[in-house]
């Protein structure tokens, strides 16, 4: 009977955050974003000390979350009516989460720059004096490339909708670009932040699903690279 209640809970556990991956739309960020991290894991030779703080970094983010899940499902389940105590215990649970996400940001950004950095260098020198029409023809091929995909999904239409998103694809296109250009880190944050800015607000339009915006982004970093390789990496 003990054995069963324990297995019981490990089940009640695995069902709750089942169903705040499905249901919230913040969790299915922070999952996509552990995966990507747990990933670039598998291509670095991380100390023992650094796996550790990148995994604590990872469950600090996720609790957070299913902690500000659970506050706001009792919240709506006692209150039935506007309380701005209600309101600020929701809002105080939103912060929580807020500070464990800018804290895995800034462990990522000390773990993986250095690391990351010393790759793209080879890159980044070949591509300083970049011609602007090989650029402005990248674009265009990064453009042509997404109608040709949306047209295959036969989802949308090239401007609204379907699979991949392509105000993603060319939001994060542009950025990895004037990321492998320019190489200044200050530069590069900003630009994937105003890509993140236009890739959120088509979730929030309800224009795209977080799968085809992640798909879109992943998508425009993948082939911008590629084609910055093929045209000046000899």
């Amino acid at each position: 009977m003990k054995v069963k209640k324990l297995w019981d809970s490990f089940n009640y556990a695995i069902e709750g955050i089942i169903y705040s991956v499905r249901t919230q739309r913040n969790m299915k960020i922070h999952m996509i974003a552990a995966l990507v991290v747990l990933t670039l894991c598998f291509f670095y030779d991380l100390s023992k000390m650094e796996l550790l703080i990148i995994t604590i970094s990872i469950s600090m983010v996720i609790m957070a979350e299913l902690m500000n899940t659970a506050i706001e499902f009792v919240a709506d389940a006692t209150a039935n009516f506007y309380h701005p105590l209600v309101k600020l215990a929701k809002n105080v649970a939103a912060g929580g989460v807020l500070i464990t996400a800018i804290n895995s940001v800034l462990v990522g950004y000390v773990i993986f720059w250095d690391k990351l950095k010393y790759i793209n260098f080879l890159m980044i020198k070949k591509v300083k004096n970049t011609n602007p029409y090989a650029i402005f023809i990248m674009l265009v091929i990064v453009c042509i490339a997404t109608i040709v995909i949306k047209a295959i999904f036969g989802e949308g239409t090239p401007l609204k909708g379907g699979m991949p998103s392509g105000h993603s694809t060319i939001a994060f296109s542009i950025a990895t670009m004037i990321s492998l250009i320019t190489g200044d880190p200050a530069i590069v944050t900003l630009s994937y932040i105003l890509a993140f800015i236009v890739a959120q607000s088509r979730v929030d339009s309800k224009v795209h699903s977080i799968f085809e915006v992640f798909v879109g982004a992943v998508f425009g970093i993948l082939i911008t690279v590629f084609l910055f390789i093929v045209f000046y990496i000899k």
